[in-house]
């Protein structure tokens, strides 16, 4: 199995370079399953039903997300529907959506975990003790298991890797948008990666204009963001993993969009 993950979509820059790009990507990468965390694809802030429609509808099979998912109030109903977009299976139990879900294609199945970290952005439920119960939840005979670890603590999300080593194929950090140099096999078999980067525009602050944020830290006052427009790039990895679920190989991607 080979998995395609694009990482951290900003704005209407990165899910537009996405969208153009994904079908060749695919082909070209011989990817079976594509996840994309897509936490800030609404104008850096959340994500709408319209825009996870787009995403799903244009080759996406599941999508994840972040501390951000509640931005967009809009989005609620659409959590509870769609069993193709997870949210963070440590936030409330009474909140909507779901943290996590079995996607089949083609006769392979593949899980799909999203976890937000607590050091720095608070989940309400600890990390560690969520994970353990949702991997005990999932239908007996999926192997293939990939955790989207939404977090921005560098220890928290090391941490996680070795703890679930052997138990997934995949701990895929996320939420810094700056793309770590860590990729490895563990030595029981898991990819990891600290942060699998950003999907958007590089010309910026994380995504944002750069212009804003200077403006922000030179002046130590309140400023609305805006999303950078230039020098566009898909970032993520591709998970190749054998049919005990075992991962074989990971690969950084980083694509200029042009």
């Amino acid at each position: 199995m080979r998995i395609l993950f694009i990482s951290d979509i900003f704005g209407k820059p990165g899910r537009e370079a996405l969208l153009a790009r994904l079908p060749q990507l695919v082909d070209d990468r011989g990817a079976d399953f594509v996840v994309a965390n897509g936490e800030n694809t609404a104008s850096g802030a959340g994500i709408t039903s319209k825009i996870a429609e787009k995403l799903l509808g244009g080759g996406v099979d599941v999508i994840t997300t972040g501390n951000h998912i509640w931005r967009q109030r809009e989005v609620f109903p659409f959590l509870d529907r769609s069993e193709r977009i997870v949210r963070p299976a440590n936030y409330l139990p009474d909140n909507p959506g779901r943290g996590w879900t079995v996607i089949e294609k083609n006769g392979a199945s593949l899980a799909v975990i999203n976890l937000s970290g607590n050091l720095y952005i608070g989940a309400p439920r600890g990390a560690f003790q969520t994970i353990d119960p949702v991997l005990a939840e999932l239908p007996a005979g999926v192997r293939h298991v990939l955790l989207d670890f939404h977090a921005e603590a560098t220890s928290e999300k090391v941490a996680m890797g070795q703890y679930l080593d052997g138990r997934v194929t995949a701990v895929i950090g996320t939420h810094t948008h700056v793309q770590t140099a860590d990729e490895k096999i563990l030595p029981k078999g898991t990819a990891y990666i600290t942060d699998a980067g950003m999907t958007g525009p590089r010309n910026s602050v994380i995504g944002v204009d750069k212009r804003i944020i200077l403006q922000r830290f030179i002046t130590e006052m309140p400023i609305k963001f805006e999303v950078a427009q230039d020098d566009v790039w898909i970032e993520g990895v591709l998970i190749s993993a054998g049919d005990d679920g075992r991962a074989r190989a990971i690969e950084r991607l980083q694509i200029e969009a042009g």
